[in-house]
Order: structure tokens, then C-alpha cells, then sequence
């Protein structure tokens, strides 16, 4: 049984909050929501709020998007790790990465949950939400 479900994830990204799951038995942190530890394995895990803030580790710009995202395109992709330890992935609230672009690396950001059209080849989905992360230094 999950700490947490990807509803109450995807909820709390919504409202600009990030939840985690905090080990009883090794105190590391797993987010997003998954069925055991990242670091041990263990099943002991409790719902916790985290920072919600970060540093990007790496990121890519996405230019011809798959089938169905061709609105979207540009986007940027980033990977985070979080001041609490795991690393997610959402995407970077930015126009101009490849203007910008390895300055990047190492930069803070904050996390927050956006809402987009579901996805063409899964009809039975009811909503898509995605992480982004925020600059928290203007560029």
C-alpha cells in the first residue's frame, strides 16, 4: 500500500505543494510516490510535506515533440534534485534554455503542478498533470 497516491500527488502539485514519503527506518526521503524506499526498500514510510525547491542537475530542449505534443513545442525538460535528496523530473518554466543554456546546471528552482490535455493514446486518462519547475533567479 502506497504512503501516498499519485491522485493525492498530482493534487497537492496543483496547489503548489509537494509531497514525499519519508523512511521510518532509514529517514530518506522517495518522491514521487512509490511503493517502497529508494534507499532501503522498506515498506515503513510516512506522507510528508517537502521543500518543493531544488537544483537542476540537467535539462533538455525538445523542438519536434512526439505525436499529439506538437503544441507544445518548445519545451524543456529538467531533472531536480531536491533539497531533501531525490531527484525528479518535470519541466523548466523557461522560453529561452538554449539562449541560456549549460548556466543552467545548478540553478534553484521551486516545483508546482500545470494541467495539460490528455494524452492522444491513452483516451480512458482523465487528466495530465506535470511538475514544473520555476527559475528562482531571473535570467
Amino acid at each position: 500500500m502506497y504512503a501516498i497516491t499519485f491522485k493525492e500527488f498530482y493534487d497537492s502539485l496543483l496547489e503548489g505543494k509537494l509531497i514525499g514519503m519519508r523512511c521510518l527506518d532509514c529517514g530518506a526521503y522517495t518522491c514521487p510516490p512509490k511503493a517502497v524506499c529508494d534507499e532501503c526498500g522498506s515498506k515503513n514510510l510516512e506522507k510528508t510535506l517537502m521543500s518543493g525547491r531544488g537544483r537542476i542537475t540537467t535539462f533538455t530542449t525538445t523542438y519536434i515533440a512526439p505525436m499529439g505534443y506538437d503544441k507544445e513545442v518548445p519545451y524543456t525538460v529538467a531533472m531536480v534534485e531536491l533539497e531533501e535528496g531525490p531527484w525528479i523530473v518535470g519541466r523548466l518554466e523557461i522560453e529561452n534554455a538554449d539562449e541560456i543554456g549549460q548556466e543552467l546546471l545548478g540553478e534553484e528552482v521551486e516545483v508546482f503542478g500545470k494541467e495539460f490535455p490528455t494524452e492522444m493514446f491513452y483516451p480512458d486518462k482523465k487528466r495530465r498533470v506535470v511538475p514544473i519547475f520555476r527559475l528562482l533567479r531571473k535570467f
